[in-house]
């Protein structure tokens, strides 16, 4: 029997989770994981080393190796059939998040899905109990607000603690 597979962890959510080549054809869809898109992101986009992007992961680089080659395939694929790509579920976790107080400027981290599966926008600064926060992330700061994600309450993703579609 194969091991379980280790989560990935990824930082945030894509903008867009479907690619639609050609609305008139034929509705054959092929399914990325986040993570999956993450080590896209990691490898392709950020042009990371393995060694960093498995690190950033956590994952071994082994591991990391096996889901950049099932996204790459998957993509192609995808291109080259024409394929709807969705982005959804798979082996992954949320990084611990940063937020910053717009009244108080007081920074401190929430790990994914605090208090009751929280997702940030809704927890107060616990300085002041301001709501008024930016997201920090590699330094920039973000609005921060609810995105619709489904974040593991319902069908179709999650975002912490390991979920597994």
């Amino acid at each position: 029997m194969p091991r379980k597979r280790c989560c990935g962890q990824i930082d945030d959510f894509p903008v867009c989770q479907k690619f639609v080549p050609d609305p008139s054809g034929p509705e054959k869809t092929m399914t990325l994981g986040y993570e999956e898109i993450e080590a896209i992101r990691l490898k392709d986009m950020a042009g990371l080393d393995q060694e960093e992007c498995a690190r950033q992961m956590s994952l071994t680089r082994p591991t990391f190796q096996r889901v950049l080659i099932a996204a790459r395939k998957k993509l192609a694929t995808a291109v080259v059939e024409g394929r709807t790509i969705m982005i959804k579920g798979g082996h992954y976790q949320m990084a611990n998040r940063v937020f910053e107080c717009v009244d108080c400027g007081q920074v401190w981290e929430e790990p994914s899905c605090t208090e009751g599966g929280k997702h940030g926008y809704e927890i107060a600064c616990p300085k002041c109990g301001s709501m008024k926060k930016s997201k920090i992330n590699n330094g920039v700061k973000q609005a921060c607000g609810g995105q619709g994600h489904d974040h593991g309450h319902g069908s179709g993703g999650g975002c912490c603690c390991g979920n597994h579609e």
